[in-house]
């Protein structure tokens, strides 16, 4: 059984990421303890909040160094994934820097912010955190800041402009929806980052 760990950003959607893992019969533990991040098979980042306040509780808890780090694979969930870019301009603050790009607000051409509730995403198909998801497969979308597509863009999602759905560099992945939320395919995305990456 992977040893999974939720890394503890002092956010508030910990515990649900936690339980969707629990759905799927794996054990994830929520922690801040730096020896038992690095020891970790697979780790979480995950985020809600403000880029500003998540950069402050890494600061706070000497987290930043460690999870720079990292060589096994990690998942940031919305703001988690933002957090791995370069800056975010919610709050003016540099970011984690694990890959290219910056999170700026959205620019949905006059529709609502946040971008709230399910949409589709495009990816391709031999992508492995999303193996057995249909092309065009709904997901779970709560943000109002975006990274649009670059480099390291896996999957793309449409709101007035298209913007990263998902991101990828090295050991590192993002996904800007909640799998959590997601339904059958949030899971089948958690099961994949589990068991195929």
């Amino acid at each position: 059984m992977p040893n999974i760990i939720i890394i503890d950003t002092g956010c508030a959607n910990l515990s649900s990421v936690k339980f969707a893992f629990d759905r799927l019969g794996y054990h994830a533990n929520i922690s801040r303890d730096l020896n038992e991040i690095t020891q970790a098979d697979k780790l979480i980042l995950p985020g809600v909040g403000t880029a500003k306040a998540a950069m402050h509780n890494l600061a706070e808890r000497q987290l930043i160094a460690t999870i720079q780090q990292l060589k096994q694979p990690v998942l940031g969930i919305c703001l988690g994934m933002q957090l791995m870019t370069e800056f975010s301009t919610e709050g003016n603050v540099s970011t984690l820097g694990l890959m290219q790009g910056k999170t700026e607000t959205l620019p949905a051409q006059g529709l609502p912010l946040p971008h709230m509730g399910w949409n589709q995403v495009k990816f391709a198909e031999n992508e492995p955190l999303f193996a057995e998801i249909a092309v065009n497969s709904h997901f779970y979308f709560v943000h109002s800041y975006a990274v649009l597509p670059n480099a390291n863009t896996i999957a793309t999602c449409d709101y007035g402009v298209p913007f990263s759905a998902a991101l990828k560099c090295d050991n590192f992945y993002g996904v800007q929806f909640h799998p959590e939320r997601s339904g059958q395919v949030g899971s089948q995305l958690l099961r994949n980052f589990v068991e195929q990456i």
